[in-house]
């Protein structure tokens, strides 16, 4: 079922260039739009943007790992691998369960998503574009994909429930950027001349 699903979705690349570009911009740039998302959070939002940014790149840090211990347990070729598949981009023949870009993508999506529901419910549109993508292109399987979302989920969910002992940390961060930042406001450029 699983490859009969890959084949449905992959089967519909190669057609259209425009629909192949949109694909492969999706895969090779997710990790670019949400590490910049999170960046504008944490420049121009409160302190509760703040944590937020740092909480999602925390939970995105973590789910990678995750994958990470699955894979030194279980590993699962890649589509290229096992089948008759056209790559729309290369990639190495490392283990395609679970799919590192989706699990990044929505496990910063989802902890953003349980904070905020207007962004996050943007960046979760995005990230399960992301992980159509990884499809459409030849890298991953659909249940890769679906085993990353499950991933990505219950990190964020737990470390959503342990934001408060995580606060000190975040805190600590937060006030070491302000201080840098006051410093550099009211340190004079003409003093290093």
């Amino acid at each position: 079922m699983n490859y009969e699903l890959f084949k449905m979705i992959h089967g519909m690349a190669g057609h259209n260039k425009l629909v192949d570009g949109f694909m492969i911009f999706c895969t090779n740039s997710a990790i670019y739009i949400f590490g910049i998302a999170l960046l504008l959070m944490w420049i121009f939002g409160n302190e509760y943007y703040k944590k937020s940014a740092f909480y999602a790149g925390v939970t995105g840090l973590v789910a990678l790992c995750i994958n990470f211990l699955i894979t030194l347990v279980y590993y699962e070729p890649r589509p290229f691998v096992t089948h008759h598949v056209h790559l729309l981009i290369s990639h190495a023949a490392d283990a395609s369960f679970p799919s590192d870009h989706t699990t990044g993508a929505f496990a910063i999506a989802m902890l953003i998503w349980l904070r905020n529901r207007k962004i996050g419910g943007i960046m979760i549109l995005f990230a399960l574009l992301t992980g159509f993508s990884r499809i459409w292109v030849g890298h991953h399987y659909p249940f890769d994909v679906l085993g990353s979302v499950i991933v990505a989920t219950v990190i964020a969910i737990l470390i959503k429930k342990i934001t408060k002992l995580v606060d000190p940390l975040a805190n600590l961060i937060i006030s070491i950027y302000y201080f840098l930042i006051r410093k550099k406001r009211t340190t004079n450029p003409s003093n290093f001349n």
